[in-house]
């Protein structure tokens, strides 16, 4: 009998499994160095001495300071904190009450600076990206002009949709003359890009361990000492009184050890990636009919292929993919299952009767060279036999 074929994991930027050596790092604190950080006796003491390298570590890859590393559940609740906290405050202490953004951040962003703007009083400024997903400098400069009346700036670093890599150290060098807090989601770009905050220019950023190989549950929010914030998350005094809440020893010590594994690794990773991500495009825009490539061919992450197939929708490639045994997504794993084309490519300019035919395939440390030789060999049959049955209708 024939050995099953393994799944083929494609999916890298929705979620990525737990490095063995994370498990390995996080197991003692489950069980043996259980104690609550906060508490004074010795098994507290246990744990907070953890707490405390784990802040130490993810500081010192991120050239920032122990102190300015705030633990979270996750890059949602650190997009969260991050805009009501700065917005806030900001407003408290100045009277700013503008949010700058763009049309394809995660909903994680666009929708708490909707919601500041609906229920809260602040103007939102949502400045357009090109067809590519790339936003420009000048434009972002003419929208934030001298800044005076701008309570924060929020910009990705890298898109989960598309992967386009914005051009963050210059937003931030012009914020930064401004005198406004400007705060970046880093989520996709942990792991791929360089985190220095200091080059970035960021007054804050937030990361999620789970796309760097390490645990869901948690993740850090960069806040540069000397920003304004008001906690969002009110309680005890963990965290420096920035977030309550008794933190998740084992998953952070899990999420520093995973930022330190990719961090060594990042650019011999990113240069093998980027081969396997060069054939995905090259063959699929040569074999596939209707493919069309989305984000930029040059600044996009190397791990990161999109495209759009028209005459297909999403749902029935990526079942058919999965009956393959290759796992792929159409888009965001946040938005699945939404009958609407996603806000992203509706912001490239994406028609909508193309929209719907989305496809992500983001690699990783699984994936060889004949993982791709066999997607490119099923997916231009899929979509055939698909586009022979099945016709995409509005």
């Amino acid at each position: 009998m024939a050995e099953a074929r393994r799944t083929i994991y494609m999916d890298h930027s929705a979620t990525t499994p737990v490095r063995a050596e994370v498990l390995e790092a996080m197991q003692p604190y489950f069980a043996e160095f259980y104690g609550n950080p906060s508490s004074i006796h010795s098994v507290g003491r246990r744990a907070g001495v953890a707490l405390a390298q784990a802040r130490r570590t993810i500081a010192a890859l991120i050239g920032a300071k122990p102190s300015e590393i705030i633990f979270t559940g996750c890059g949602t609740e650190g997009d969260n904190a991050a805009l009501r906290g700065i917005a806030l405050a900001r407003r408290q202490a100045t009277g700013a009450k503008r949010i700058i953004t763009l049309p394809i951040e995660h909903k994680a962003v666009l929708y708490t600076a909707q919601d500041l703007a609906e229920h809260f009083g602040f103007d939102l400024t949502l400045v357009p990206v090109d067809g590519e997903g790339l936003v420009s400098v000048e434009a972002l400069a003419s929208a934030l002009g001298d800044g005076t009346d701008v309570a924060v700036v929020s910009v990705m670093y890298a898109n989960n949709e598309v992967g386009a890599i914005q051009p963050v150290a210059e937003i931030g060098a012009l914020c930064k003359a401004a005198g406004v807090p400007f705060h970046t989601d880093a989520v996709q770009a942990a792991g791929k890009l360089p985190l220095n905050v200091d080059d970035l220019h960021v007054d804050a950023m937030s990361t999620s361990a789970h796309k760097f190989y390490g645990p869901k549950g948690a993740g850090f929010l960069y806040l540069r000492g000397g920003t304004p914030f008001l906690p969002y998350m009110t309680g005890g005094s963990h965290e420096g009184g920035r977030r309550a809440g008794t933190e998740n020893v084992p998953f952070i010590v899990g999420m520093a050890k995973a930022l330190e594994l990719v961090e060594a690794e990042r650019e011999q990773e990113n240069a093998r990636l980027r081969v396997l991500r060069d054939q995905l495009i090259g063959g699929i825009l040569e074999n596939v009919d209707g493919a069309m490539l989305t984000g930029s061919r040059t600044q996009r992450l190397a791990s990161h292929a999109s495209f759009v197939i028209r005459g297909v929708e999403a749902e029935g490639v990526l079942i058919a993919l999965d009956l393959a045994g290759i796992a792929a997504s159409s888009g965001s794993a946040c938005t699945s299952g939404s009958q609407r084309p996603s806000h992203v490519l509706e912001a490239l300019g994406v028609p909508a009767v193309d929209a719907v035919g989305g496809l992500r395939l983001s690699l990783g440390h699984s994936n060889r060279p004949e993982d791709v030789d066999y997607l490119l060999a099923r997916l231009p049959q899929i979509v055939g036999q698909i586009k022979g049955s099945v016709p995409v209708e509005l």
